[in-house]
């Protein structure tokens, strides 16, 4: 049975009342995915906000870079797990088991990334992150010069700090407005489709 608890403790608005440019986002989203994200649904309060956000996004999470899509996604998990963001987790976490064809990753990242089945470069990287987001005024020199000794180039550095800053002001802003997953992250990449889409008795 489908949850029936409010998705953010703001209003949100009814898709008539979506400007144009928004609502074609949200449903080339919906055609994409299947369904709606919640975030896309909550941020519409806030058009103005909505378009920086996702333009925001967009260029951290969609770039060419050192980084994959899969790593991008590891940051997020991870940060936004010290940061108590049950959204971004969730959703984020879905992503990446979705990238990563690996069912048991996410979970691993947001409670321990160092125990995690990843690379020791990777393992890295998320040490980085986190550090920016837990204690980003202590990052210094022989913190690059430990990711670069991973391969990671100096670009690839501001790329892990900027999606680590990006989503803590998102994990923030979630937790802010009680943002709530949707039903569907919890499953995807842990089953085939076919049975997360198999109506649930």
């Amino acid at each position: 049975m489908a949850n029936a608890q409010p998705i953010s403790r703001y209003p949100v608005p009814e898709p008539g009342a979506w400007p144009d440019d928004i609502r074609a986002r949200i449903l080339e989203v919906q055609e994409k995915a299947g369904f709606v994200p919640n975030v896309f649904l909550t941020l519409a309060h806030r058009p103005d906000e909505f378009r920086a956000f996702f333009a925001y996004h967009d260029a951290l999470m969609l770039k060419e870079g050192g980084l994959t899509k899969g790593e991008r996604e590891m940051i997020v998990v991870a940060t936004s797990a010290v940061n108590q963001c049950l959204y971004c987790v969730v959703a984020h976490g879905a992503i990446l088991r979705i990238y990563d064809k690996a069912p048991l990753l996410a979970d691993q990242v947001a409670v321990n990334h160092r125990k995690a089945d990843i690379t020791a470069r990777q393992k890295a990287m998320l040490d980085f992150a986190l550090k920016v987001c837990r204690e980003s005024g202590t990052v210094d020199d022989a913190d690059f010069q430990t990711l670069r000794k991973h391969g990671f180039s100096d670009e690839d550095v501001w790329d892990i700090a900027a999606i680590t800053a990006f989503f803590g002001l998102s994990n923030r802003m979630a937790n802010v407005i009680s943002m709530r997953p949707n039903d569907e992250f919890y499953l995807m990449g842990r089953v085939p489709k076919a049975a997360a889409d198999a109506p649930r008795k």
